[in-house]
């Protein structure tokens, strides 16, 4: 029997730290799963995993178990203020990737993963209810020490490293970077929710609309055939510009629909009552839109970050979950080919953190509707008569093509890795 001393120790049990110890244990590399709360809970909202990000996922076996909790996105749609169609954007399969870009509750992949990770690893490999409030290298590994749910800090695990997928207020990254601030605010509000409704244009459509100025609002169904009429769970989220109250640190926070509907109130379009559908969430959430500045390392001998604990970014163009998921299979690779986990974390820093600041930054000022803001500034934010007099489809498919490329998921550079 292997020596317990000698895994992997995932502080964190979301998306990063499941994908990782599933990578893991695909490789015969033995791991724990260390998670703060006591239960994997249904939290939380929906999210889209891209193409680079679901190929890993397939990799895993688990399409099945994804193609049954989620919708494949077939395209984007992009909207003015007034309901007008600006531009399509194929998505997934539909664009000629190998595997689908998928719309899914945060919960339900997170539960794909545990259940996958505990079939094939075994339930003592997720331990719950225990939070890591410090690490410390030691001779031939790493100590960590815990917090349970009652407060006692007495238990102290051993194991060969240690990656903290704890999140943007993970206790190991303030551990790194003791001076680092708060979470960056990035001068916009968003207020997220769930509705049960009738499928949308084509029921796979991700709708963005609007600009945060006057605001915006991003539309996908992330479950199909809910109930006997055939209603889908739409996902939404709503950003404004909004002056930042207080430190965020709460990101479960019920929001209040008279906080921001009155942007939203004339968005009555033919395809879809807007309005409406905020008013019907069965859950609403406040959600301020930060991030962090890129950070110099992640590393510190037998001790790494990985996905939001890493690089928060701020939550556009799906890229959250998807770096985490490429982060997970990166380290994975590396520590089956270097046997010291030092040396693998440090290469496995270089591979990957330039790539993903690239991805923070470029969120805060090109996000992947920013062609949205392009038409509000050359129709004066009114009406269009013809989309083809105000921006050629050539250039709004360069908007998209130059963001696909920073966020690494272009056809092209897809096509060139795979062979």
């Amino acid at each position: 029997m292997r020596n317990m001393n000698e895994d992997i120790l995932i502080v964190g049990g979301g998306i990063a730290g499941l994908t990782l110890g599933l990578c893991l244990h695909a490789r015969g590399i033995s791991c724990r799963i260390f998670e703060k709360t006591s239960e994997i809970k249904l939290l939380g909202v929906g999210i889209n995993v891209l193409p680079h990000a679901t190929r890993v996922l397939h990799d895993l076996g688990l399409g099945p178990a994804l193609d049954a909790a989620a919708i494949r996105t077939s395209e984007a749609s992009f909207f003015n203020r007034f309901g007008q169609l600006i531009y399509t954007d194929p998505l997934g399969t539909n664009a000629g990737y190998a595997t689908p870009q998928y719309s899914i509750h945060r919960g339900d992949l997170q539960h794909v993963l545990a259940n996958a990770f505990v079939a094939r690893a075994g339930c003592e490999k997720l331990i719950t209810g225990i939070s890591c409030l410090e690490a410390r290298d030691v001779r031939d590994g790493v100590s960590l020490q815990f917090e349970d749910n009652a407060g006692q800090s007495a238990l102290l695990v051993s194991g060969r490293a240690v990656v903290a997928c704890d999140g943007i207020h993970s206790n190991l990254r303030k551990q790194l970077h003791p001076q680092e601030g708060p979470p960056r605010y990035s001068g916009f509000n968003m207020w997220r929710g769930v509705t049960r409704w009738l499928p949308i244009l084509s029921g796979a459509t991700m709708i963005r609309a609007g600009w945060l100025e006057t605001g915006k609002m991003v539309i996908y169904p992330i479950r199909d055939n809910i109930d006997v009429e055939g209603r889908q769970l739409v996902n939404w989220v709503a950003e404004l510009a909004r002056p930042l109250v207080k430190e965020p640190r709460d990101w479960n926070k019920p929001g209040e629909v008279e906080d921001f509907i009155a942007a939203f109130e004339d968005w009555r379009f033919d395809w879809l009552d807007v309005p409406g559908l905020i008013r019907g969430a069965e859950i609403v959430l406040d959600f301020p839109m930060v991030d962090q500045d890129p950070l110099p390392f992640w590393t510190q001998g037998r001790i790494t970050l990985m996905g939001d604990a890493a690089h928060p970014m701020v939550p556009r163009g799906s890229n959250g979950a998807g770096q985490a998921i490429l982060d997970a299979e990166c380290l994975a690779q590396l520590l089956t080919e270097e046997d010291d986990a030092g040396a693998a974390f440090e290469t496995y820093e270089r591979q990957r953190l330039e790539a993903t600041s690239k991805i923070v930054l470029i969120n805060r000022v090109a996000p992947p509707d920013t062609l949205i803001k392009e038409v509000i500034e050359r129709t004066g934010d009114r009406p269009f008569d013809n989309i083809d007099d105000v921006i050629s489809k050539a250039e709004m498919a360069a908007f998209q093509q130059r963001y696909k490329e920073v966020a690494g998921y272009d056809l092209a550079t897809l096509k060139m890795k795979a062979k």
